[in-house]
């Protein structure tokens, strides 16, 4: 024998990493269906349910932790914690975990919202001899009242007589495809053993939006759009959340760097000055673009025109003067003396 055959003798297999997964997904539901059996008959009580809401395993390197989550922790912890140490043993035993195992006890706060835990209530409403129709609604009106969206309750089986068949109980609002099924909807299976046969119980709850994310989920539906009002009210750059370093800023400092602008502290004759126009508007341009000033400060007198230029050469009559200002304004000169 070679030594590279001893070396791989001594060395243990390797696990593939398929066999690793299905491994951790059947040590889950056997332990899931374990609990649920052990907690079912601590139920000494008719119609009374601890109310088991499923497990959370987690898997680190010193110790297994294993969560069970129940609207009642009482019973599942028992007087100076002796039962959930007694289901600390049985799962070391029954499972033979190389690891030290840890039992935890989680309180469901929603249990409404909690589909195992509504699933397992109508369960032993039935056991106890309630009518199907009457358990289903109760529980119906129950989960709606706490705040969910909508929910859906089927039971099948022989309900009456040996002819099996379902009734459907809904309200509310239900969605049922799409990549927010995963997130919003909650749905338990629970079977019921009664004298004349197996009962089936199916329970969905949609759940409602949360942004803490204590009742549901923090991510909205994909089809919820929310449209934010514009706001009309006050200009856009006296909004201080809507300034921008190349937008806003630059029209409350000015093109200049001063806070009131280019122009904002020069009067209206330097204004004037700095276009090239006369500092009195009362001072005019003729055709020829010298000043001409008129006596006593009053406006300028109109100068007739006595003949239209014709580009053929021949004569015209003088225009009329109908409807011309007595002065020209200081906007600078035009061809016919006004703008």
């Amino acid at each position: 024998m070679s030594e590279d055959e001893r070396l791989r003798k001594s060395q243990p297999d390797e696990i593939s990493k398929k066999r690793k997964f299905v491994g951790k997904g059947v040590f889950y539901a056997e332990l899931n269906d374990f609990l649920r059996t052990e907690l079912e008959q601590e139920c000494t009580e008719a119609g009374y349910s601890i109310g088991y809401a499923g497990v959370i395993v987690r898997n680190t390197v010193t110790k297994l932790e294993v969560i069970i989550k129940a609207t009642k922790t009482k019973h599942v912890v028992g007087e100076k914690g002796r039962r959930i140490r007694e289901l600390t043993r049985l799962v070391e035993k029954r499972f033979k975990t190389k690891q030290d195992v840890a039992l935890f006890v989680e309180r469901v706060h929603h249990r409404a919202l909690c589909a195992l835990a509504q699933a397992e209530a109508v369960k032993f409403k039935l056991m106890d001899g309630l009518a199907v129709r009457r358990a289903c609604h109760r529980a119906l009106r129950f989960i709606i009242e706490n705040e969910a969206k909508g929910c859906e309750i089927i039971v099948s089986g022989k309900l009456r007589g040996q002819r099996a068949k379902a009734m459907k109980f809904k309200q509310g609002y239900m969605i049922t495809s799409g990549e927010a099924t995963n997130h919003y909807i909650d749905q338990a299976v629970k079977h019921v053993k009664l004298r004349q046969g197996v009962l089936g119980i199916k329970v969905k709850i949609q759940l409602p939006h949360d942004e803490k994310g204590e009742m549901g989920p923090t991510k909205n539906l994909p089809d919820i759009v929310e449209i934010k009002q514009k706001d009309k009210d006050l200009p856009a750059w006296e909004k201080k959340d809507q300034m921008d370093a190349g937008g806003y800023n630059q029209m409350d400092q000015g093109v200049y760097g001063d806070e009131q602008g280019a122009m904002g502290d020069v009067g209206v004759d330097e204004q004037y000055q700095d276009a090239g126009y006369p500092v009195d508007p009362a001072v005019a341009y003729d055709m020829g673009g010298q000043a001409e000033e008129t006596l006593g400060g009053g406006a300028p007198q109109a100068q007739p025109m006595e003949q239209q230029y014709d580009p053929m050469g021949g004569g015209a009559a003088p225009m009329p003067q109908q409807g011309m200002p007595e002065y020209q304004t200081p906007g600078g000169p035009t061809g016919y003396g006004y703008q």
